[in-house]
């Protein structure tokens, strides 16, 4: 089955086309709001539409722009105004948006759209990997301190479900690396037969062909000097489109940024952690020790 037009996707390439045709172009923002060759267009919505955080409604300006950047090739335009169409219909995961921390929609719109995923947590299992036991009981245990309501928990365990799908989709599914700080593995959510279910589903996530999970053991010698103390994605999107980097704040909000020194910082960051992991071929049978000291 084909898969769907990704709005997130489809507003980041048009960005970064833009962005592109701009420079080639040799004007900058100030000098492409100032033209007033679109009306209305001031120079924040003109940057949130070049990272792909706002979409470009109108076609018409759309038009305008491409033709203040020497862009006349009616097929380059066609190409464009389509990227323009799909990019402003609604994303999938728009019914659950009431709910989402802030910055999340554009992370799971990227996510969503990724060909790979490198990913590290040492804290909690990673959401890709969570049963819907494990995640809605993390939700009810946080309830009483974040003062989130019955709707909340739903909706976000109905949302991690949902974002679980692109492992095993039939078209393209996502590439995923994953690396899991023992202590994560460790922190009981729920009772015994709760935990035992997730240990049992990481191995089956990680029995996948297009899954690849490490664990990173709480002891000596293993660790190498560096250990990340946040939890992070990378996010790869296809050939062309700029790769992302995701991380949780505090305040629990979600950032992106796809500036080439903040990927680098955190693509060097997976690395570390993946050299002093254990080989992907040892994940199950330490699992398998895991669930047998929590059930014994």
């Amino acid at each position: 089955m084909a898969q769907k037009p990704r709005p997130t996707v489809r507003r980041i390439e048009l960005g970064y086309e833009l962005r592109q045709l701009r420079e080639r172009a040799g004007k900058t923002l100030e000098e492409v709001v100032d033209s007033q060759a679109v009306k209305g267009l001031y120079f924040a919505k003109l940057q949130r539409v070049e990272t792909g955080l706002q979409d470009l409604r109108s076609a018409a300006d759309l038009r305008a722009l491409l033709d203040l950047y020497g862009v006349t090739d009616d097929q380059d335009v066609d190409q464009l105004l389509e990227i323009q169409r799909q990019s402003a219909s609604q994303d999938w995961w728009t019914p659950f948006k009431s709910t989402m921390p802030s910055g999340m929609p554009r992370f799971v719109g990227i996510e969503s759209a990724a060909r790979e995923t490198w990913a590290f947590h040492p804290c909690l299992i990673l959401g890709l990997l969570q049963t819907e036991a494990y995640t809605r009981t993390l939700y009810q245990l946080a309830q009483p301190i974040e003062e989130t309501t019955s709707e909340f928990i739903t909706k976000n365990v109905a949302l991690r479900m949902r974002r679980k799908e692109a492992l095993t989709r039939t078209d393209d599914p996502l590439v995923l690396r994953a690396v899991l700080w023992e202590p994560a593995l460790r922190y009981q959510i729920g009772d015994p037969d709760v935990m035992a279910e997730q240990y049992d589903e990481i191995a089956k996530v990680a029995s996948l062909p297009n899954v690849t999970i490490q664990v990173l053991p709480l002891l000596p010698p293993k660790i190498r000097g560096y250990l990340p103390i946040h939890d992070f994605s990378v996010l790869y999107l296809h050939e062309g489109l700029p790769t992302s980097v995701q991380v949780d704040n505090a305040w629990s909000a979600t950032s992106v940024s796809d500036k080439p020194k903040e990927v680098g910082r955190f693509t060097r960051r997976f690395n570390a952690v993946t050299a002093s992991a254990l080989p992907p071929e040892d994940t199950p049978d330490f699992l398998e020790n895991l669930k047998r000291e929590i059930t014994s």
